[in-house]
């Protein structure tokens, strides 16, 4: 019998390793004000079929969630922890014994990758972790080495696409940007040498947000752009195009074999005038169809190794890239389906809502009626709110761009009324606002009714809310200037 057993072993890990290489994955950020309990968001994952799962950090309670499902799991290593990482291998072994070890010997959490920052070389960063990234990866696959997971847990550094460049804007003249060329050759064959592989972030959207000359056709997958002729090959859409500038780049410098992840890659539904459903529906289900048949790119043919961005909308991210960075989810904030959308893993045609949710009251903050908009606490009240809470949904071309004066000032109103749980007081404004049981929605303008807080296993509140609780001293004074 023991030829079966060994037999149904290989079976076993010969399934793993297709299901790791054509497995669809999900990047799961937890920047929200009132974040989804972890095991729901993992019943969601596994609802979904989502076979894999990207984090930005080590956060314990998602990791926890994780255990025993599963589901191959990427965990990050955040760009602020570079420089500890890079100046001591201790701390790296620490890292890696708390945040690794620990969870797959305790367990049984799934852990494939780390990623050692996060789009650590993106220009905007002005070269801040040039000289931390490459030690850091180095000290933390030593300290993988140390605890016995190198063979199981592999390294990379999810970068974003300007690493890379074409010097005929074709993808042919594909190589590493020239100011951080050297740096970016380190890193590859580091990579290269320790079985790991290159993670890419491809965000067609970003070329269409900065570039308002860009083809907006040659984002999607219709085939409807003019497409871009390279040698004998044709492109006909930009992340074909992208990915073949960064496969050019690595074959040039002799790493043409190196697999390749693509970390990111999705579609914003708010925020922009081309941040919408509409799109967004278009982008993602045109990029499975795009590469569920396994056929690759011109120049790397095969399965693609991908994360979508992202799972949930996060209410308490930065917008200072822009506003749409809040509404990258395919999933609402409630683990509500955005759009239809088949992933073509389960024998659903759509997405599998979040199960189990719970609401805040069905009540909301808006202006009070007659209200003087000319009143001089009405601007200082709306900045106020919206410097707090979230009002990415408002201006031109947005869910809530056809709002009145009265709907924009009622919309900052309530999303700080719903961030701060229905407090009465956070309904004051100076005696502006009123709370209401009458939805203020208006078409595709939704007024939210927040789910209620998630309390972590130590009781703390989790999430963007339990940093803010934390500094309620100085809020209560800023509060008290408007009331």
């Amino acid at each position: 019998m023991g030829w079966l057993v060994s037999l149904g072993l290989a079976w076993v890990l010969l399934l793993s390793v297709v299901s790791s290489v054509s497995g669809i994955g999900a990047n799961w950020g937890t920047q929200a004000t009132h974040p989804l309990p972890p095991a729901t968001v993992v019943r969601m994952l596994r609802d979904n079929g989502f076979q894999k799962v990207k984090l930005f950090d080590a956060d314990y309670g998602a990791l926890r969630a994780l255990g025993r499902t599963g589901i191959e799991v990427m965990v990050g290593i955040p760009n602020d922890m570079l420089a500890s990482m890079a100046g001591s291998v201790k701390a790296a072994e620490r890292w890696v014994s708390k945040n690794v070890s620990t969870h797959i010997s305790s367990y049984n959490v799934n852990i494939r990758y780390v990623a050692v920052g996060n789009e650590p070389f993106l220009q905007t960063y002005n070269g801040s972790f040039l000289n931390t990234t490459y030690p850091a990866l180095q000290n933390v696959q030593s300290a993988l080495i140390r605890a016995g997971l190198s063979s199981q847990v592999k390294v990379t550094v999810p970068l974003n696409a300007d690493v890379y460049e074409s010097s005929t804007s074709l993808p042919s003249g594909g190589d590493f940007r020239a100011g951080i060329h050297d740096y970016m050759i380190q890193i590859v064959k580091f990579l290269s040498d320790n079985g790991g592989s290159f993670t890419v972030n491809i965000y067609p959207f970003i070329s269409l947000y900065t570039d308002p000359n860009f083809p907006v056709e040659y984002a999607f997958f219709d085939g409807n752009a003019s497409p871009v002729v390279d040698g004998s090959t044709t492109y006909y859409n930009m992340f074909d195009a992208n990915y073949d500038t960064l496969v050019w780049a690595l074959q040039k410098n002799g790493f043409g074999n190196l697999p390749v992840i693509v970390g990111e890659i999705g579609w914003p539904t708010d925020g922009d005038r081309n941040a919408n459903l509409i799109y967004a529906q278009r982008f993602n289900q045109g990029f499975m169809s795009h590469i569920s048949g396994g056929k690759g790119t011109p120049m790397r043919p095969g399965p693609i190794d991908v994360y979508l961005f992202s799972l949930i909308d996060e209410d308490a991210k930065s917008i200072e890239p822009g506003n749409f960075e809040r509404h990258w989810g395919i999933f609402r904030y409630d683990g509500r389906p955005k759009y239809l959308f088949n992933l073509g893993t389960t024998s659903s045609n759509g997405l599998i809502p979040a199960q189990g949710v719970h609401y805040l009251e069905q009540k909301w903050c808006r202006l009070k009626m007659l209200a003087n908009l000319t009143a001089d606490q009405v601007a200082p009240s709306v900045s106020y709110a919206c410097s707090l809470a979230d009002c990415t949904s408002l201006g031109y071309g947005t869910s809530c761009g056809n709002l009145d004066a009265e709907g924009n000032i009622s919309y900052a109103f309530n999303s700080y009324y719903q961030i701060n749980n229905q407090l009465d007081s956070a309904c004051k404004f100076s005696g502006l606002g009123t709370i209401t049981r009458t939805d203020p929605s208006v078409d595709t303008c939704k007024f939210n009714i927040m789910i209620q807080p998630y309390y972590g296993s130590a009781g703390r509140l989790r999430g963007y809310l339990g940093n803010i609780f934390g500094l309620s001293l100085s809020l209560i004074v800023l509060l008290l200037m408007i009331l």
